[in-house]
């Protein structure tokens, strides 16, 4: 069974997002994981992008009764009309989930894929959380380029994400 691999971010993000996330498309996509998003703008439409670059597989999961406004790069669309709840879709679908960039959407997939305890967190440029005393708290990997955030999603684990 092929890897998925779920990138989230937002739908207004930086132009390093943006680079970071279509470059993440491009190296998923090379190694045949199938990549899943929320399926719009920013983020979402720049890996969609680079997937696609390399015709590869990316699926969008929208919180709307619609695909009217769905990136043009999907592969295929998912209409969930379940406003952001659809995280939980993109989450729980994923075997490992990178965060590029951060916003509150993005914040509680990464909190969704925390809860569910079971699957990496890779963050590029995006959240990372602290404790009272400043302390990072542990479980989102964090990386300083597209790279070394697929090294890690891809990684060989467990019979659980085969």
């Amino acid at each position: 069974m092929a890897l998925q691999v779920s990138v989230c971010g937002p739908r207004y993000c930086t132009d390093r997002d943006r680079d970071n996330a279509f470059r993440i498309g491009q190296l998923l996509a090379d190694r045949g994981v199938i990549v899943i998003c929320g399926g719009g703008i920013g983020v979402m439409a720049a890996v969609a992008e680079g997937v696609r670059s390399r015709n590869g597989i990316v699926i969008g999961v929208r919180p709307g009764n619609t695909r009217e406004d769905a990136s043009p790069d999907l592969t295929a669309t998912i209409v969930t009309n379940m406003g952001e709840a659809r995280n939980a879709i993109i989450v729980w679908s994923a075997d490992a989930v990178v965060v590029v960039g951060g916003s509150w959407g993005t914040l509680s997939e990464v909190a969704l894929a925390k809860r569910r305890g079971d699957v990496p967190v890779i963050s590029i440029g995006g959240w990372w959380i602290v404790d009272a005393d400043g302390k990072e708290v542990p479980g989102i990997e964090q990386v300083e380029t597209p790279e070394e955030a697929v090294e890690l999603a891809s990684a060989p684990r467990g019979p659980a994400s085969q």
